[in-house]
């Protein structure tokens, strides 16, 4: 609708499309529920009050709430393709995403980027995206592509680019480093903002992160670490998600005079979470059952993202805001019943509406492999570049003392441990009664052949491998197993589906699924990809694993930003010290 016809429709000098009556109406704004009638026209709200209408749609005097919006989330963590991810959180109210697609980007560069764009452009849904400002996220791994400034500046200009993605190299802000500040100042020049990702960061260092103009960040714990940051003038988001979650811990942050300056985000959110708790309508019930006012806590998830990334038309229900619409009975205890995008009716009762068209078929077609060809994978990029001679997990020594890998509970980040190896033959081998078990890293991007190993304490296995092409954040493939047989044909299994999760036993798959996009995402509907991933969980857990879900673990144990100790496919890698060392000790 151009302004002249909407300013016309709000005048009331013609029908609008929809009357939504005797709605008990959530405004953000004044921090108040109205009863009124909410006027839409050509998907816009034209106003609130008695309107001529050529349809009237009863609320009866429930509560209506602007959409959701999710203001930081990798889509690719829900393990599903773009399309499936809209059908997935669309019924539970979310009609906003602000994506940060740096994982397929680590995989297959500008063209993660473009697939991600086109393969959301004409969903119901609002999807935008910050630009990944970390690919690779450091120079001790090897990952897919290589995003300077120079690629990254084209696509600020595009209306649906709304920021910088989270700046994770703080040190290269601190450092003035030139790259990072030209992406800073290229984001800028289009008036957008930077988020951030700065775990940790305080006094000086943080004063330069904040003075760069890095104007958020998801990665808080503590509340002292969050205040120190809304003092700096940084808005916090803070994250509920599959592995790290932060709401509970954070909640004192929140306050009628901070309460403008916090966002929510999900940031990994992994399907059975979405499937079994919500995604932002779940972070909203939690926030208000914990003691924030329902109001406020409805505002941080809608106006304050949509003002903070410059999305004047959303965020509320008032004129000239587009008609994403939550509807619901119970303001202590949210559940979305109907929801509804640019007026239309897209989901109630927790599902998608069937005449709502979700299925887009994105201008980005990759060469797929010829198994591959099925209506849902058109976009499925070839990734795994890996020979099967270079699927070699032996190591081979005369050292008595080894670096290992060891799990802290909980938590996505290491301890290293210093033990005696176990050697048979002169080749060093898992021990499974002291729980120490092989882990290794393949690259499966460029075919260089590097294959980093090393050992990890934690994960319990007694019997056979299990193995993923997630791994943050380049995604080489990494697999842990008990011998050297089963941890191939894991690694193969993967390669075989063009990307995924397996877990074997006795050199037999005993499950997997299959994530041939980018070797991240599956095609498949969400509930279909939540029962592999149950499946595999099982499997994992008959092996004899003792967390709760051993692949989330295992898709950070590449991580080279996380302490203390990693494994990339150039080695292992020690964080604190910030170097590649030797896995035995002299």
């Amino acid at each position: 609708m151009n302004l002249k016809d909407l300013i016309k429709a709000a005048r009331g000098d013609q029908p609008a499309d929809f009357l939504f009556t005797n709605a008990r109406i959530v405004n953000v704004f004044s921090g108040e529920i109205i009863s009124d009638h909410i006027a839409v026209s050509d998907g816009y709200i034209i106003g609130l009050g008695d309107y001529p209408a050529h349809k009237t749609i009863d609320i009866k005097n429930r509560f209506v709430a602007p959409g959701f919006i999710d203001a930081h989330v990798h889509i690719e963590s829900s393990m599903v393709s773009v399309s499936e991810f809209a059908k997935a959180v669309l019924p539970r109210g979310t009609t906003t995403v602000v994506a940060d697609p740096h994982e397929i980007a680590n995989v297959m560069g500008v063209d993660g980027i473009k697939y991600m764009l086109e393969a959301s452009e004409k969903l119901p849904m609002n999807m935008f995206f910050t630009l990944p400002s970390c690919v690779p996220a450091t120079n001790m791994e090897t990952a897919g592509a290589m995003l300077d400034a120079e690629k990254l500046r084209p696509f600020l200009s595009r209306k649906r680019i709304v920021g910088l993605g989270e700046m994770m190299n703080f040190p290269g802000v601190i450092s003035g480093d030139r790259d990072v500040i030209c992406k800073i100042e290229n984001t800028f020049a289009h008036g957008k903002p930077v988020d951030g990702h700065a775990p940790g960061l305080s006094g000086k260092e943080l004063n330069a992160y904040a003075a760069s103009g890095v104007s958020s960040d998801h990665e808080c714990v503590t509340p002292k670490e969050a205040m120190e940051k809304l003092r700096a003038g940084m808005y916090i988001m803070i994250r509920e998600g599959t592995g790290a979650k932060n709401l509970n811990d954070l909640l004192p942050v929140i306050n009628p005079k901070t309460a403008r300056r916090i966002m929510w985000c999900t940031d990994d959110r992994h399907p059975h979470d979405i499937c079994g708790q919500g995604h932002i309508d779940f972070i909203i019930r939690c926030a208000i059952a914990y003691g924030v006012d329902p109001i406020t806590a409805i505002g941080i998830g809608t106006l304050n993202p949509a003002q903070y990334f410059g999305l004047r038309h959303l965020g509320a229900i008032a004129p000239g805001r587009k008609a994403d619409m939550v509807v619901f009975s119970d303001l202590q205890h949210l559940v979305a019943e109907e929801v509804y995008a640019g007026g239309n009716l897209v989901a109630s009762g927790g599902q998608m509406n069937p005449d709502v068209e979700l299925e887009v078929e994105p201008k980005v077609k990759p060469k797929v492999k010829p198994e591959l060809k099925t209506d849902k994978s058109q976009a499925c990029l070839s990734t795994m570049h890996v020979k099967d001679k270079q699927v070699d997990f032996t190591i081979l020594t005369q050292k008595k003392q080894i670096r290992v890998i060891e799990l802290v509970a909980d938590q996505i980040f290491t301890r290293q441990l210093i033990t005696d190896a176990v050697v048979e033959n002169n080749f060093a081998v898992s021990d499974t009664s002291k729980d120490i078990l092989k882990i290794a890293v393949i690259e499966r991007h460029k075919g260089t052949g590097n294959v980093g190993r090393g050992f990890i304490k934690g994960v319990g296995l007694k019997q056979g491998a299990i193995a993923s092409s997630v791994a943050h954040d380049s995604h080489n493939i990494i697999v842990v197993g008990v011998n050297d047989d089963d941890m191939e044909v894991a690694v193969k299994r993967i390669i075989e589906l063009n990307g995924g999760l397996v877990a074997v036993k006795d050199q037999k798959v005993a499950a997997g699924l299959a994530l041939p996009i980018a070797g991240l995402m599956s095609p498949d509907p969400l509930k279909a990809v939540r029962n592999q991933m149950d499946q595999l969980i099982n499997a994992a857990h008959e092996f004899g694993a003792i967390i709760p879900d051993p692949f989330m673990i295992l898709s950070f144990l590449a991580l080279p930003v996380i302490p203390e100790l990693k494994l990339t496919d150039l080695g292992l890698f020690d964080v604190l010290k910030f170097k590649h060392v030797s896995l035995f000790v002299d």
